[in-house]
């Protein structure tokens, strides 16, 4: 169990900005920042980063929080992983607590982590293994081979797998770890004739695949003998934590950097992005060998709408590539492609030529796509006419898949130019492609579509605005917010005191005995009173500490403003700040909440008249309070 002191500390030194910007591409705006929702899809950025609050809010999707409820929410990390993971960044020593853990703590110990640590003492283990004669003479050797520097290795914390069949098997059991999770994480098989397992990677170079945050999730395997028949690569098998469809290699070490070019280059294996970050190009990530996925360029647009793919010239490849195209296309990116001279790929010709060479090869010999769909369909075209009016179709297609019309016509007309057609034949076959495109249903999708039942439509119902509510809701912002604010008021002997915002409000809610109409503002307000009981003014800074979703989320809706107001100072025009207008404000508030609150009471109190009752005290406690109601109107100038 962390210590207290050791939580405290991580929230003071980290940096809600420096974390999320690993995940997302922020631009500043005013104070803060903005940047598209990891979360939700969004063609406006709505995420906000306040530094200066040290908070985030999702605008798009609703949630927002600290640093810490971020990593839980984008890496599925428990609260622990989330404050250790942040610690690691930070080069802090987790202090841990000598208690016993309760039963909830260790049922919160799932599968799911142990599957990660399984995974993390596997790499570990072949890691060491590389530093065994086996490992040297074999797996150290083919790296050296392949040129690779020593920093680099350990940059990747590239393995070696052993012959032995179970060496990692033996290892993990004797290591107090079950057959059941060894068998879910994929890095064990336990066939009926070999009760004691073995190992799923044997004498193979091992590659350890991480997750954006660098927590390892499985491991790609390279067989280095020709003889076997087997397969040239083997990966770990999809697991509760690895989904390969999900997973780009290399992004955990290329991420700052794809952030800091505002590019991504894409390459196939994953010796081009080692040889690639060995080269100093460090803005590189792998599909790992398979086709390229939706999940995957969404990883890839938190940091860079801007990708480059290289391909090494393998005809099969670049037919593939077609649909990587139009995929990243769909997603709004900015694509060119490159290919590099026959009988080079990224890893062979990063070790051919010096850093500054590399770079200015992709930069300068990277087409866009039109060029790059037009050079290799025209070639296979040459002179039929057909085939090449095909070819074209292809490009259009490919255009239909841009999100923005006015990209579309852009590249439109660079297809008219380049080939000599009409714009408006263009259009014209754009439309059609288009149409073609809503009409494509997939097997699933037809199934999904025949299986739904046809529901009738209903009305939606009447929302109703509860005023109570709202006004609670905003006395819970000008607490969380402006809560250890000192006020200067007057009492009816035109005395003066003081007293902060916090204890303004709680006074009136407690006076009137205000039902709280919203569990999440009941939790707020009697955390808040305990704050009081204990003399402690608890507002919003103390809230984000708290392990409560919701609650995070609300806090992030008070501290954090969508828009920033321009300055309209330079135009000699001036604005009062919210802060500025504090002391009238909170006392409005109150003033309209207690006056609704007296409305309830009368309606209540009417709807409960009995014809068959004396109700004499009734109607005079309604008297009082409209009374009541009329001193609140005066004081808030209602003219009724």
């Amino acid at each position: 169990m962390i210590s207290k002191a050791t939580i405290d500390k991580i929230f003071s030194t980290i940096r809600v900005e420096e974390i999320i910007g690993e995940y997302v591409q922020l631009k500043r705006a005013g104070s803060n920042f903005k940047g598209l929702s990891p979360f939700h899809d969004e063609k406006t950025p709505s995420f906000v980063v306040s530094p200066s609050k040290q908070i985030w809010k999702d605008f798009s999707s609703g949630k927002g929080g600290t640093a810490i409820s971020f990593l839980m929410e984008i890496e599925s990390f428990t609260y622990p992983e989330a404050l250790r993971h942040a610690a690691k960044k930070y080069g802090i020593e987790i202090e841990e607590d000598k208690r016993e853990l309760t039963v909830e703590e260790k049922q919160s110990q799932t599968d799911k982590e142990l599957l990660y640590k399984i995974h993390e003492i596997a790499n570990g283990f072949f890691q060491e293994q590389l530093q065994t004669e086996e490992g040297r003479t074999i797996g150290y050797s083919y790296f050296k081979e392949r040129e690779l520097r020593d920093d680099i290795i350990s940059k990747f914390q590239l393995g070696y797998a052993p012959e032995k069949k179970d060496a990692f098997t033996e290892f993990a059991i004797e290591k107090g770890y079950s057959k059941e999770i060894l068998e879910k994480s994929g890095l064990s098989i336990f066939p009926e004739n070999a009760p004691n397992g073995i190992d799923r990677f044997r004498e193979r170079v091992i590659f350890p695949i991480h997750s954006f945050s660098g927590r390892v999730l499985g491991f790609g395997g390279r067989i280095l003998r020709n003889n076997v028949k087997t397969a040239k690569y083997l990966n770990s098998p999809e697991t509760e934590i690895y989904h390969k469809s999900q997973v780009l290699y290399g992004l955990n070490q290329s991420k700052q950097a794809i952030s800091k070019n505002n590019l991504c280059l894409l390459v196939e294996g994953y010796m081009d992005v080692i040889a690639l970050h060995q080269a100093g190009i460090e803005h590189v990530v792998s599909s790992s060998g398979t086709a390229l996925t939706v999940e995957q360029i969404k990883l890839i647009k938190r940091l860079t709408e801007n990708v480059t793919i290289l391909f090494d010239g393998d005809t099969a490849g670049i037919k593939a590539s077609f649909r990587s195209i139009d995929m990243l296309l769909s997603e709004a990116m900015n694509i060119r492609i490159l290919l590099f001279p026959d009988g080079d790929d990224p890893d062979s010709f990063a070790r051919k030529h010096p850093q500054e060479y590399v770079e200015n090869f992709i930069k300068t010999e990277a087409t866009d796509f039109i060029d790059f769909k037009a050079e290799i369909l025209l070639k296979e075209a040459a002179n039929d006419p057909i085939r090449k009016a095909e070819a074209i179709r292809d490009i259009v297609k490919s255009v239909a898949f841009v999100q923005n019309a006015l990209k579309q016509e852009v590249y439109l007309k660079e297809v008219a130019t380049k080939f000599g057609l009409s714009e408006q034949s263009l259009f014209n076959e754009l439309d059609v492609q288009k149409q073609v495109k809503k009409q494509q249903v997939t097997p699933q999708q037809r199934r999904e579509q025949q299986a739904a039942p046809k529901l009738e439509k209903v009305p939606e119902p009447e929302v109703t605005i509860n005023p109570l509510l709202v006004l609670e809701e905003k006395m819970v912002e000008l607490m969380l917010k402006y809560g250890d604010i000192v006020l200067h008021r007057k009492d009816d002997e035109q005395n003066e005191y003081q007293i902060t915002v916090i204890e303004e409000i709680i006074g009136h809610l407690e006076e009137d005995s205000c039902e709280i109409q919203s569990e999440l503002n009941k939790k707020i307000i009697d955390e808040i009173k305990l704050g009081i009981a204990e003399n402690e003014l608890r507002s919003g800074n103390f809230f984000m500490t708290l392990l409560d979703e919701n609650i995070s989320g609300k806090v992030a809706d008070a501290l954090v403003e969508p828009y920033e107001t321009s300055d309209w100072g330079k135009y000699q025009i001036f604005f009062s700040s919210e802060e500025e207008v504090l002391p009238k404000l909170v006392q409005d508030v109150i003033f309209r909440h207690k006056r609704e609150y007296i409305l309830k009471i009368i309606n209540d109190l009417k709807n409960a008249l009995s014809a068959d009752e004396d109700n004499i005290d009734t109607y005079k406690k309604i008297i009082t309070l409209t009374h009541l109601r009329k001193e609140l109107d005066e004081k808030l100038f209602r003219i009724l």
